[in-house]
């Protein structure tokens, strides 16, 4: 039997420090080492669909693979984060070759460079409506979309609750039907919150969202009767007032809406076992004319590296082909945009959905209409919750508007930055210099050189993931426009941000309101989580408790599931007609015969930022219980018991000496725990959504939107993100003084 060799220590130290080497080397290798680049016959394509759309795609995808080899690599993204996952990669060359998205978004993507003219993949024009083509139409001429299919509004009707031979023609006879209906059951339900469903009655008093000139169309005296006729259905209890989307298909799947105001998207969630059918949106008699939805072209759009590849817009033209278009119709149900593919005549959802495309309004593409959703948005919820008279939400809504299109600041010479750069770089440089030529800096750096070997990989990688994306986010907050065409305006971005962009300091959404509202969600979620996780940690470390490790479980249950899970089922509660929270007003209502009236939550900043709080204690307490429960294993028995002897109480014990003990363990989970509630973004925007008109908004939130709801303006919020980063350094550094004189 060969006897074993044993490897010296020294070696053994040595081939770790290799392994370490070779490790870290290999790790910045695979970030910074760039992907080969796809070759012509390689295609990648985007899409956000589901279902049988997805299905039908892959399948035309196959039978191009077959026919002309080609490779393509499909890749399903949500629709919610389509277009910011486009703008990220799009100019790194890492994203599509092809996507397919909805045309109203072209204007947004050809100022940000990430889409080109689609040339010869669309084929010949004669094969599509004018409508249509206008749609994928530049502003200076060209086609840069390739249309599949046409989707609009229609009024779903249940068959079970309406006969479909007896539909009223107008809206008010519609609404007149809900004395007949069962209890509980709406005549109507659309997303009445939302200005993309609000377009239809606006389009039917002759209003617009957006005028031809690329200014704010909602306002006036036609939007003001549109949302004043909305208003009159809500009163009389017809139309439920606060709808989203699920809730609008959930009311409908369970015969609780006679009819609802959807897209083809409906059908897809209510499968073979509603009765419903779906009719054109009828007349509005008090407008005198039919509703007018918005009419959306889904269309397939070329990067500007997949125009360059022949294989690209072959691709293309096989997609929007006319048997395509048959398969998509026959097999997704969806409209064709080709006019040379009928709908078939024996499927009157398909017929019915063609003939409202046909009376519907072609979505502007122009970039301003990204610009129109918030403010309007905001003004229809002002009005249907009674805030505001139509008028004045309107007036407030446009200005709202014409702040996030002001031009931007005038450049800036970067020449004294430059100058200021260059010598902090030298007067750095030449402190470097003299320090090294100390013996006794010398002498210690000779001393270090081992322990540098083990640091040199971490120190990429941290400089890599860590420092750079500080570096270029501080620098970006400097420029304005896209990163190919902006300019330099040096502290422009932060001089708006400071003067509250020229109005009122104390203004709503002003930077210092934003503070003030960021300071208290952090300092009254931070309270309640120490307050409930040190609690709820005393008593659960009590040994004659029993299941103690049952309640731990449950109670950390809450820290497991994903945030964005809780805010969605926590904001799912506090809905006034249908959430839990309602539910139980109704029950104690029942029980004690009062007169509770339920709370609309996100009408008011009090009750909305409780909503906020009430989710975020949930998901943060059992963080602080859990390390409330190490910190006392090492509280020592006997001291306890010492204290105890001497004649302590029970909170004399626990203020005296349970407390001083755990304190070093607390104070930097607090510390954490306020970065994180400070950065909280899930909650603020999947509760509240900043509701009501932004006033629940923090730091975090407020510049998502400048640089994902509001043109992409990236250096703003990027300026926005370098305060947020500088308030956070303050406040740690202020925790840690006020830790210390405690301490001292």
């Amino acid at each position: 039997m060969t006897p074993s060799r044993r490897v010296p220590a020294a070696r053994r130290i040595r081939c770790s420090r290799w392994l370490v080497g070779l490790t870290g080397v290999a790790c910045l290798a695979t970030v910074l080492v760039p992907k080969p680049a796809t070759a012509d016959d390689e295609i990648v394509l985007w899409h956000a669909y589901r279902g049988e759309e997805a299905a039908v795609l892959e399948q035309l995808v196959a039978e191009h693979e077959r026919e002309t080899g080609t490779e393509v690599e499909l890749l399903r993204l949500p629709y919610d984060a389509f277009a910011s996952k486009l703008a990220a990669a799009i100019p790194l060359g890492e994203g599509p070759d092809i996507f397919i998205d909805s045309h109203e978004r072209l204007g947004d993507f050809r100022h940000r460079g990430l889409v080109a003219p689609v040339g010869d993949a669309l084929g010949s024009i004669k094969n599509y409506p004018p409508k249509v083509l206008t749609a994928v139409t530049g502003p200076q001429g060209g086609f840069w979309g390739v249309p599949l299919s046409l989707k609009s509004v229609a009024l779903y009707v249940r068959t079970d609750l309406l006969d479909p031979g007896e539909i009223p023609s107008t809206l008010e006879a519609l609404v007149a039907l809900q004395p007949t209906l069962p209890e509980g059951a709406y005549a109507l339900a659309y997303e009445a919150r939302g200005a993309y469903a609000h377009a239809a009655f606006l389009g039917a008093f002759g209003g617009t969202m957006l005028t031809p000139d690329e200014q704010f169309g909602f306002v006036g005296p036609a939007a003001e009767r549109s949302l004043e006729f909305v208003q009159s259905m809500i009163a009389s209890g017809a139309v439920p007032g606060d709808a989203d989307g699920a809730l609008v298909t959930n009311l409908f799947r369970s015969g609780k809406a006679a009819t609802a105001i959807s897209g083809p998207w409906l059908a897809n969630d209510l499968g073979s076992e509603v009765p419903y059918t779906v009719v054109v949106l009828p007349n509005i008699a008090a407008a005198d004319g039919p509703m007018r939805p918005f009419l959306t072209v889904e269309a397939l759009m070329l990067s500007p590296t997949g125009r360059t590849k022949q294989h690209v817009r072959a691709l293309a033209r096989h997609l929007s082909g006319q048997a395509a278009a048959q398969l998509r119709q026959q097999r997704a149900r969806t409209i064709s945009a080709r006019n040379d593919v009928e709908p078939p005549t024996n499927d009157p959802v398909l017929r019915a959905f063609a003939d409202q495309a046909s009376t519907a309004v072609v979505m502007p593409s122009a970039r301003a209409m990204r610009s129109t959703w918030e403010p309007a948005n905001r003004a229809i919820r002002r009005v249907l919750r009674g805030q505001m008279s139509p008028q004045v939400a309107l007036e407030s809504a446009r200005k709202q508007f014409d702040d996030v299109r002001r031009p931007p600041p005038p450049p800036a010479s970067p020449t004294p930055w430059l100058i200021a750069l260059g010598a902090t770089l030298l007067l750095g440089a030449l402190a470097l210099v003299r320090r090294a030529r100390d013996p006794d800096t010398q002498a210690a750096l000779r001393a270090s050189l081992p322990a540098y070997r083990y640091l040199v990989h971490a120190v990429f990688a941290v400089s890599l993931l860590v420092l750079a994306p500080l570096l270029v986010g501080a620098a970006t907050s400097l420029f304005v426009g896209r990163p190919d065409t902006g300019y330099f305006v040096g502290l422009a971005n932060f001089y708006d941000i400071l003067t509250a962009r020229g109005g009122p300091l104390l203004a709503t959404g002003s930077f210092y309101i934003v503070v003030l509202v960021t300071l208290l969600w952090t300092l009254l979620n931070l309270v309640l989580h120490l307050a409930i996780g040190v609690g709820l940690g005393l008593v659960l470390s009590r040994p004659a408790m029993r299941l103690r490790g049952l309640y731990r479980v449950l109670l950390i249950l809450p820290w497991a599931v994903p945030s964005y899970v809780t805010a969605l089922a926590w904001r799912g509660m506090f809905h006034r007609q249908f959430g839990a929270v309602t539910g139980l007003i109704h029950q104690l209502n029942a029980w004690f015969g009062t007169t509770l009236e339920p709370i609309d939550w996100f009408a008011r900043f009090s009750t909305a930022f409780t909503a906020n709080v009430a989710t975020n204690v949930w998901l943060g307490f059992p963080f602080m219980m859990v390390v409330t429960l190490g910190a006392l294993t090492a509280v020592p028995r006997d001291a306890l018991e010492a204290a105890e002897v001497d004649g302590a109480s029970r909170w004399q014990r626990l203020r005296f000496v349970t407390l001083p003990m755990i304190r070093p363990a607390l104070v930097p989970a607090a510390m954490l725990g306020a970065i994180w509630t400070f950065n909280m973004f899930n909650v603020v925007f999947l509760v509240s959504g900043g509701e009501p008109d932004g006033t629940t908004d923090i730091l975090v939130s407020e510049a998502y939107r400048w640089a994902f709801t509001r043109e992409a303006q990236y250096g703003y919020a990027a300026a926005y993100a370098v305060l947020i980063f500088v308030l956070l350094a303050g406040l740690t550094r202020l925790t840690e003084r006020v830790g210390k004189g405690a301490q001292l």
